[in-house]
């Protein structure tokens, strides 16, 4: 089965885990960001050469502890940065300078997202709130009320829905669930129960049909935003899962776990790529000695006439990419 994952380079850059990554294509400059507990962040080129995949561009320095977390607006020109130090940052990618610091969580913020318009901005922090920014580093909205459906424990992921028409806020946390929220009137519209440990990470399809979500259970859930019901069964991540994606160009997704990277169908659930730092070390290492490094952030950059790359960050601070 992994042979369908084919290693094709590897990215050194960072000194401590890889948290997080995301890829933009603007005008035809591929561009990945990647987020690290070494303070920085990491901006780099997208390459499809003989013998490189990638290389870095800029880093970008300002926060204080970890990054948790980045996310990048539909037409690439900026980024967001969530971290430890409780802020976010807004970065201009041209210019790679920071032009807003959001202040306003009172713990270690976790995750942070753009809406599909580029206006609004999103952010869950370890003081159980979820935030509304706007695009000036205002915070417009909170939601830390329990009695209104607000999260109990720490808020590990925020995600907006790409559907502008009905657009939403999923979430999750370490109370175990997931929550669609209406992002016009910030009110909770569901809870989607199934897990049976906290919940990393929530990601949403590209056509924001559907979502899917993972934590400490190793249990991937894929959820119908519309009914809340789960579209299949729960697909076996086979360890503590930091990390989901959609593919671009299939209909299929990815988890990033403490024992490596698993690619599934959605539809009939089979297992398309197993690289397991346990089964095959030397094939999920690739490139390195080190098969003992756990995956905790991925990104998938498609192209529909050639095969898509899976960028892959790890916590022995390398980005590794595979070919499928």
């Amino acid at each position: 089965m992994a042979e369908n994952l084919a290693f094709r380079g590897l990215l050194k850059g960072h000194g401590n885990w890889v948290t997080s990554l995301a890829i933009t294509s603007d005008e035809g400059s591929d561009r990945l960001v990647s987020s690290s507990r070494d303070k920085s962040l990491i901006v780099w080129k997208i390459a499809r050469e003989a013998d490189r995949f990638g290389y870095a561009l800029k880093r970008l320095t300002g926060h204080s502890h970890f990054v948790q977390d980045v996310a990048l607006s539909s037409d690439g020109q900026f980024g967001l940065s969530a971290s430890w130090d409780r802020s976010l940052r807004l970065w201009d990618l041209n210019t790679t300078n920071t032009t807003r610091r959001f202040q306003g969580h009172t713990k270690d913020v976790m995750s942070v997202s753009f809406s599909a318009d580029n206006r609004q901005i999103v952010s869950g922090s370890r003081d159980k709130s979820i935030k509304l920014w706007n695009t000036l580093g205002e915070c417009k909205y909170t939601i830390d009320d329990p009695a209104v459906g607000a999260h109990t424990d720490w808020v590990s992921c925020v995600r907006f829905s790409p559907n502008l028409s009905n657009p939403l806020i999923v979430s999750c946390g370490w109370d175990k669930l997931v929550k669609v929220w209406r992002l016009k009137d910030c009110k909770l519209r569901q809870n989607l129960i199934g897990h049976t440990g906290y919940v990393n990470t929530v990601t949403v399809s590209p056509d924001g049909v559907i979502c899917a979500s993972g934590g400490k259970d190793g249990k991937v859930h894929i959820w119908d935003l519309n009914t809340g019901q789960q579209v299949a069964r729960p697909l076996d991540a086979g360890g503590e899962i930091f990390s989901l994606a959609f593919s671009p160009t299939h209909y299929r997704i990815a988890a990033a776990s403490d024992q490596g990277v698993r690619l599934w169908e959605i539809d009939s659930g089979d297992l398309v790529a197993d690289l397991n730092k346990n089964t095959a070390p030397a094939e999920f290492a690739g490139g390195e000695k080190n098969a003992s490094t756990a995956c905790t952030s991925l990104a998938w950059m498609g192209e529909p006439m050639s095969k898509s790359l899976l960028y892959t960050g790890h916590t022995d601070g390398n980005i590794r990419v595979w070919e499928c």
